[in-house]
């Protein structure tokens, strides 16, 4: 990697955590400029506009949390195991608190309420992550119905939407109340539901 890539991966990387932390209206050239040490020039080398390096930082961000979900069920054979394996990597949000990425909350919920209106572009690209984790999880439930792993008779998009807005859901109400109690009773209940609902 080029020094030049190298500038950019940690422009991109500090800016991710700026903006799931502080928002991206909320984040002022002044402050990526400050968490970055570079001046605004430095960071316009890289970028063609600071909703360039939105798009760039939210696809980072992402990427991280994908990166976690490949991880999570890479060695799991099993449907059950493999989503109870991806609903289990929200423990970082109780585990692992102060990472960059994890700090701000879930930076696909984030952006996701942040962009409703406001930025159609960061709207777009958190949609397309949302249906991208969705067809993740519809996939290991089709193939687990296929294995005889998950009952035949489940509503797949229904499962899917329940575990997601469960786990967003009680990401919000955790860090609204600074109390990770919420997401530790959705953690709990989707496993629970997993076991009891949907395994054959």
């Amino acid at each position: 990697m080029s020094k030049g890539e190298e500038t950019k991966a940690m422009i991109i990387e500090k800016s991710a955590a700026l903006f799931n932390q502080q928002g991206y209206a909320g984040s002022s050239m002044s402050d990526i400029m400050q968490v970055t040490g570079l001046q605004k020039g430095g960071i316009y080398n890289h970028f063609a506009s600071k909703d360039d390096l939105a798009l760039q930082a939210f696809d980072y961000a992402v990427s991280q949390i994908q990166q976690r979900f490949r991880e999570a069920w890479k060695d799991k054979n099993h449907a059950i195991e493999r989503l109870q394996a991806i609903i289990n990597v929200f423990r970082a949000y109780i585990d692992n608190p102060e990472h960059p990425i994890m700090k701000g909350g879930c930076p696909l919920l984030n952006t996701a309420v942040e962009s409703d209106d406001a930025h159609p572009a960061l709207k777009a690209r958190a949609k397309q992550a949302m249906n991208s984790w969705s067809d993740l999880l519809s996939r290991i439930i089709r193939k687990g119905i296929k294995k005889g792993e998950i009952q035949p008779n489940i509503n797949v998009d229904e499962v899917t939407s329940i575990i997601i807005s469960t786990l967003e859901g009680s990401v919000m109400m955790s860090k609204l109340c600074d109390d990770s109690i919420h997401l530790e009773r959705a953690i709990a209940h989707l496993n629970n539901y997993i076991n009891s609902s949907l395994k054959a």
